[in-house]
């Protein structure tokens, strides 16, 4: 074979390498010219690697592939899909592809369009993320959070806090919406693009925004939009700046949230009361535009008047009515009723209640008007005195039962107090509970009505005569009696006498020897020997002792009164020769009477 068959040679074709394969086991090329050969062949076909973006021209249409020649040992194939419109696929065409894979089963290079076209996308994001650039996409699907948007064909993340300045209240609406975005974020490893329209919005009123801050004044009045309502106001859009409209500046009256007054995306008028040029905060207000209630209030109202209005709040001292929006009245707790004792305006009325009233008094300046309920009917205190005379008899419920007495129903809102030393006139009561139980029946007399502090003293005791005189005789001082052990205090012992009536003995009574535990010693019900040593008829006060008792009996008795109640350290002759001294029953608790609590001082605004 001639020489100049090699240098001849600059590029070979897959099919002149294939002949000459042939040939050569033909043997008409030489085993150097043929390796010479194989280096050109070789050399001719491009480095490609996996991934890389490449140019290619379609070779053939084979089924469901396109068959396209990248300049490499072998050919690629892409399927049909990876095309928009197949039609118009053409043999010779020229084509971006991205190497997928050098080979598949077949040997056959693995091409994607696909993914060279999402490369070419990819490049134009990222140029635009850099430089800021705008571009155009469209809404086509909502989802967790925001928006899918198509962006070159590419899915873009659209946030729903970056849809628009505006809080969005229908997302639906976007889809299928075009609009300019900018590129606010690239993850390059994941491929993943996040879009804002919300800043070209921004941008757009940035200049608006500086004009309408750099006018404000107080007192100016604006038009805008109500962007946002919340529990506690309502937020304005005054063209690209927000301001505040707290509850309080919606009304002159009471509302319970701000959708009473105002709706989402409703132009109204507002005032502007306060700026704080460092925070960029705006307060404004809707009522300032509006007369204040209060101008005219002697030309609509005057004392003694009947007004009705809605309960709006209610206090521990009273009810406050609105009597109009902006003009509100107290009934205080002491003006609902002419003869219930008002602990909580609860009792009389609720909220949301509309009720009638009449005016007691209205200061203008102080914006405070003075309701009452009671004045309503008449004073049923001015007929009390002739229906409830002192020393008449009644029957009665018992209501309420405190340590100073029992407060007795005489009729419906009418009460009257039986002090607990009028309970009974032989027993020493700790609590009206040892007397009568709460809702049950209690005779009693009165002993006194007070029209002006509207007060009606009860006695029960005195339902019955006063045993003392008696007592005065039966239980003089010296006489010597026995005593049932009833109730144990401090410092002594209570004994019930033989005519039912009370008497105290103190602990230094019972033993000449100190008694730590009176209880281990004395228990109730158990009998002991007593005398007199003092008694008081107008303090219903009987004092007794059983040392005193015990000295006039014989040694057997005081004995047996040893051992029965363990006396420890005590002997007859102990008892004998004990010096009775002088006691002061004043020191003793059992005879303290319980004073009335005084009423507590109400709040009156």
């Amino acid at each position: 074979m001639p020489q100049s068959k090699e240098t001849t040679l600059k590029t070979v074709t897959p099919d002149e390498y294939e002949k000459a394969k042939v040939k050569f086991n033909d043997d008409e090329y030489s085993q150097e010219e043929f390796l010479a050969l194989a280096k050109l062949y070789s050399d001719s076909f491009r480095d490609v690697k996996e991934g890389e973006l490449i140019k290619g021209k379609v070779v053939r249409i084979q089924g469901d592939n396109v068959i396209v020649d990248v300049g490499f040992k072998s050919e690629g194939t892409i399927t049909k899909t990876e095309f928009a419109d197949v039609n118009e696929i053409k043999v010779g065409q020229e084509i971006e592809v991205v190497l997928e894979s050098v080979e598949d089963q077949d040997g056959n290079l693995v091409l994607s369009k696909q993914r060279a076209d999402f490369l070419r996308i990819w490049e134009k994001v990222l140029r635009a993320h850099d430089t800021g650039e705008i571009i155009e996409g469209k809404i086509v699907k909502r989802i967790k959070g925001g928006m899918v948007v198509d962006l070159l064909g590419m899915e873009a993340f659209l946030p729903g806090s970056q849809i628009d300045i505006r809080p969005i209240r229908d997302f639906d609406a976007f889809v299928g919406q075009t609009m300019d975005f900018k590129v606010v974020k690239v993850n390059v490893p994941t491929e993943n693009v996040v879009v804002s329209h919300k800043v070209l919005v921004e941008e757009e009123i940035s200049d608006q925004r500086n004009a309408i801050l750099n006018s404000l004044e107080k007192g100016q009045i604006l038009e805008g939009v109500v962007k946002a309502i919340t529990d506690f106001g309502v937020f304005v859009d005054l063209g690209g700046v927000d301001g505040l409209i707290h509850i309080t500046d919606l009304s002159w009256g009471r509302i319970n949230h701000p959708n009473e007054v105002v709706k989402l995306d409703e132009v109204i008028k507002v005032v502007v009361t306060d700026f704080d040029e460092e925070k960029r905060r705006i307060s404004l207000s809707l009522k300032k535009l509006l007369p204040h209630p209060w101008e005219k209030i002697e030309e609509k109202y005057n004392l003694g008047d009947k007004v009705s209005g809605r309960v709006v709040s209610l206090t521990d001292y009273g009810a406050f009515i609105e009597i109009e929006k902006g003009i509100e009245g107290l009934i205080h707790n002491s003006e609902m009723s002419w003869t219930q004792h008002i602990k909580h305006p609860s009792q009389i009325v609720a909220m949301g209640q509309m009720v009638e009233a009449v005016i007691l008094s209205l200061d203008k300046d102080e914006k405070k008007i003075s309701l009452g309920i009671k004045q309503l009917e008449p004073d049923p205190w001015d007929t009390l005195m002739a229906k409830y005379p002192v020393g008449s008899k009644h029957s009665g419920i018992a209501r309420n039962l405190t340590n100073f007495g029992v407060f007795v129903e005489l009729e419906p809102g009418v009460d009257g107090l039986v002090h607990i030393s009028d309970l009974s006139w032989t027993k020493k009561i700790r609590h009206p509970g040892e007397v009568v139980k709460k809702n049950e029946r209690i005779d009693v007399i009165v002993l006194g009505v007070d029209v002006e502090q509207r007060k009606i003293s009860l006695g029960h005791k005195q339902i019955m005569d006063n045993p003392w005189d008696l007592f005065e005789r039966e239980y003089s001082v010296g006489k010597i009696t026995d005593g049932k052990v009833v109730r144990i205090i401090e410092k002594g012992i209570i004994a019930e006498l033989p005519s039912h009536v009370d008497g105290f003995v103190p602990t230094t009574q019972l033993s000449t020897s100190k008694i730590k535990n009176i209880a281990n010693h004395f228990p109730i019900d158990s009998t002991l020997p007593l005398k007199v040593i003092e008694f008081d008829k107008e303090s219903k006060k009987i004092v007794l002792s059983a040392i005193a008792a015990l000295k006039e009996k014989e040694d057997a008795e005081i004995e047996q009164y040893i051992s029965t109640f363990k006396l420890e350290k005590v002997t007859v002759q102990n008892i004998k020769n004990a010096e009775m001294g002088t006691i002061d029953s004043s020191e003793f608790p059992i005879f303290e009477v319980p004073e009335p609590e005084a009423p507590k001082k109400e709040e009156t605004e």
